[in-house]
């Protein structure tokens, strides 16, 4: 795995948001679904994917900005440079009670120096070959599977428990925190099997939001419009405000005119830090429906006065 940074396009000290843009932004390049033909656009997708995985998340970024985790977000071995004196000797190219160069020569009428040189070391079970001689590899890792989970706002913001198919199995999956439209989470060992001593595969899943009626998506924000009755903007008071979770009470000030916009803090979607985004909520001054004697006659009289004082 490349460094994730470099995956993505973006230097080391990148902010959050332009993190998750240059992702989606490779996410919709390099989709499998458009781009069944392409080979190379798989391993993108996944490599973009895999790369999110570690810098999207703030407490893996910064495990492997000191060092702590490599690019699959493995733990880097640490003191492997002292294994026996490597490069420790005064012949600089030499390991203390081993000779590399010596080794490499040794086996060079059967495989030459690029036979994997720990073979010499711990045999050639080492590389996974189970002692097939030279030359053998390990099994390969199963396919990965790709597919996809549509969810609502609701499911979402509830961080609702998922069941979803996977090939012959039933799996239940988490929406994870902080999750955008089209955004791709990798479920390791859920893709297809291996061959015999294998590890199966990794399902990708690409996480679709659906439209909602009431509510659009900024981040982990949210917005609403909110219908505000006449008298209720006029004289102010508590008026009733749809959340994802039920509608609650928010007081509006006396002489509020549509378009106001009020934040309910709180109100909106999981963040990755344990937070939530906020709503918005914008108002939307509604008329009684029919006809208002009372309304119209207030009405009128305003537009004498107004007419009156030379006002148009």
């Amino acid at each position: 795995m490349r460094n994730p940074y470099d995956v993505l396009g973006v230097a080391k000290g990148a902010s959050e948001a332009d993190i998750k843009k240059a992702y989606r932004k490779l996410a919709k390049a390099y989709h499998p679904d458009t781009n069944k033909n392409d080979a190379k656009a798989k391993d993108r997708f996944s490599e973009a994917n895999s790369a999110y995985e570690i810098v999207g998340d703030a407490t893996k970024r910064a495990q492997f900005d000191r060092g702590e985790i490599d690019g699959d977000g493995k733990p880097r071995a640490s003191g492997f440079e002292g294994f026996g004196g490597f490069g420790g000797g005064p012949g600089g190219g030499r390991a203390s009670g081993f000779d590399f160069e010596s080794a490499a020569r040794s086996r060079a009428g059967g495989g030459g120096i690029g036979e994997d040189i720990f073979s010499h070391l711990f045999g050639d079970t080492f590389r996974g070959g189970g002692g097939a001689g030279p030359g053998a590899r390990g099994p390969m890792k199963g396919e990965d599977l790709a597919a996809e989970l549509s969810v609502t706002l609701e499911q979402v913001a509830s961080e609702e428990k998922l069941r979803i198919s996977l090939g012959a199995r039933d799996v239940d999956v988490v929406v994870p925190k902080g999750v955008v439209d089209g955004q791709t989470i990798r479920l390791r060992g859920l893709g297809g099997a291996g061959g015999p001593r294998s590890s199966p595969g990794d399902a990708l899943l690409t996480i679709r939001i659906l439209p909602h009626p009431r509510f659009s998506m900024e981040g982990a924000d949210l917005r609403t419009s909110v219908d505000l009755p006449l008298e209720d903007a006029i004289l102010g008071g508590p008026i009733r405000v749809p959340t994802l979770s039920g509608a609650v009470e928010m007081r509006i000030p006396a002489m509020t005119s549509s378009g106001r916009t009020f934040r309910l803090k709180g109100k909106g979607l999981p963040k990755k830090d344990g937070t939530r985004g906020d709503l918005f909520a914008t108002t939307a001054i509604s008329l009684p429906a029919g006809e208002d004697e009372s309304l119209l006659a207030y009405a009128k009289n305003r537009r004498a006065a107004r007419t009156g004082s030379g006002q148009v």
